[in-house]
């Protein structure tokens, strides 16, 4: 190795590590247009004393609706003191007080204490001030599923809607983002009437998004030169068969990493090959960890079948031996697919069941599936 070639220890390949970051938000965010735009139009009522428009924001994961979410409420806040925008994370926060404390630390600067406090006061509080000072409230609840696991939602919302019957003149709105897009959520009646969404829906971006969204990252994390169109083309094409935007991300970061452990001044073939061997690993064990009994026992009768088994041959053995019908099958080999651990190959032969081949993406060998 020669000197040029060593990278000294007050070094980085990195300009900006944060970049690579699952919330970083970009300052150049593309691809998304016409979503913000439906968003903003939701909340313009509001930055004018009306009512906004309550919204479900639909989309896979790493389609960009946290981003996008985030990047609105920023321009509405920067453009009006009418209206406060509150950022929810329902994997963190479930419970009534525990969504009502990030509420009242985005109005008031800190949380209320978590002992000795009704909840009653504190969100008594809340509406108080909104009233007060003509404000209006719109809260993105993102991951909106964990709430109705925690059969926390329907208060939630009744409480946040249905505000304005206690403290006249208050304006509410709810952005609830879906990601799990087999999930059905349904509310009680006395929050259906006043939960009427429209629905703003991110498609999957498409190989060239991908491959530009990727170069913003790289010119915004690392150094010039330190990552070749080639890499970059593989980590395109490889982040667009996963279906999952960070997969491509925390791959530069992967990359960057290896190739600085490696004491180099770019990212090359090996350094590539390095972290697609690590992620690859990782991603499907967390998925996998992520399946309940039914879908983990469908994916191990994948495994242990023919290969490249037809749909309908396979649905007769998982019918037999979880006694379930040919459409709960259907809905659970379509998540298997959505999640990418299969794929479905239509044949163009054979009856309506058998036209289509199961196809497993990963090699079980390494898992104890």
């Amino acid at each position: 190795m020669g000197i040029e070639d060593i990278l000294m220890h007050d070094e980085s390949l990195f300009q900006n590590i944060n970049a690579f970051d699952p919330d970083y938000v970009p300052p150049n965010y593309n691809f998304r247009d016409t979503q913000m735009e439906a968003m903003a139009m939701s909340i313009r009522p509001a930055m004018s004393g009306g009512q906004p428009s309550n919204a479900v924001i639909l989309g896979s994961p790493a389609t960009g609706k946290t981003t996008a979410i985030k990047k609105v409420f920023e321009l509405v806040e920067k453009n009006t003191e009418k209206v406060i925008c509150v950022y929810i994370n329902c994997q963190l926060h479930t419970t009534r007080f525990g969504v009502f404390s990030q509420i009242h630390k985005k109005i008031f600067g800190h949380t209320p204490p978590e002992t000795g406090v009704p909840f009653a006061r504190v969100y008594t509080k809340i509406m108080q001030e909104l009233q007060n000072k003509g404000q209006s409230l719109i809260i993105a609840f993102d991951d909106v599923n964990y709430l109705f696991q925690s059969k926390n939602a329907n208060k939630l919302f009744y409480d946040i809607l249905r505000a304005y019957e206690e403290f006249p003149g208050v304006r509410t709105s709810i952005f609830a983002i879906l990601s799990d897009l087999e999930f059905k959520y349904a509310f009680d009646k006395n929050v259906n009437t006043v939960f009427i969404p429209q629905e703003i829906s991110f498609p999957l971006y498409s190989y060239t998004e991908i491959e530009d969204i990727l170069n913003d990252r790289v010119k915004a994390g690392f150094f010039p030169n330190v990552l070749s169109d080639d890499i970059l083309e593989q980590i395109a094409t490889y982040t667009y068969d996963s279906g999952d935007l960070r997969t491509g991300i925390n791959f530069l970061r992967s990359c960057g990493n290896i190739a600085e452990a490696d004491a180099s001044r770019e990212i090359k073939q090996e350094h590539f090959d390095k972290a697609i061997d690590s992620l690859v690993s990782v991603n499907v064990s967390e998925l996998l960890n992520s399946l309940d009994d039914l879908e983990m026992s469908l994916l191990k009768l994948i495994v242990n079948s023919e290969k490249n088994i037809a749909a309908g041959k396979l649905g007769e053995a998982f019918k037999d031996k979880e006694n379930i019908s040919y459409a709960h099958y259907n809905r659970i080999l379509d998540k298997l697919e959505f999640l990418r651990l299969i794929d479905t190959k239509y044949t163009g032969s054979g009856s309506v069941g058998n036209s289509r081949q199961v196809i497993l993406r990963f090699n079980p060998d390494v898992f104890d599936i």
